[in-house]
């Protein structure tokens, strides 16, 4: 078992900058892939940046450049550092976390949160402008 415990929401200005961070605990050697996932009301849970293990990321398009992911391992902690934010970046930001997928490749996981076996409990982000 594997649990997460987010924290850093709050709520900023557009343009504004939060650093949100997932501390993990349990089994943590049997985790491969640790994301963030951002769900705003009325909309469907979405992937905002996955980091594998090995130190490979991936990114929303919609936060490229402006979102970094990071971890880490000997505090078992992934951050998510949220430059230049917006006011559609409003939502609450879930971190999850999985075994290795070695059939599914990163990108996958990026767009498939039901692929994350451990989820926190949520951390609320709200951007006004």
């Amino acid at each position: 078992q594997v649990q997460l415990v987010e924290s850093g929401g709050g709520s900023v200005q557009s343009g504004g900058s939060l650093t949100l961070s997932c501390v993990a605990s349990g089994d943590t050697y049997t985790i491969d892939h640790m994301g963030w996932f951002r769900e705003a009301p009325g909309k469907e849970r979405e992937g905002v940046a996955v980091i594998e293990r090995s130190g490979i990321t991936i990114y929303a398009d919609s936060v490229k450049g402006r979102f970094t992911i990071s971890k880490d391992n000997a505090k078992n902690t992934v951050y998510l550092q949220m430059n230049s934010l917006k006011p559609e970046d409003t939502a609450m930001y879930y971190c999850a976390a999985e075994f290795p997928r070695p059939q599914m490749h990163i990108i996958v996981m990026l767009a498939t949160p039901i692929a994350f076996r451990y989820w926190g409990q949520g951390t609320q982000v709200t951007v006004s402008s």
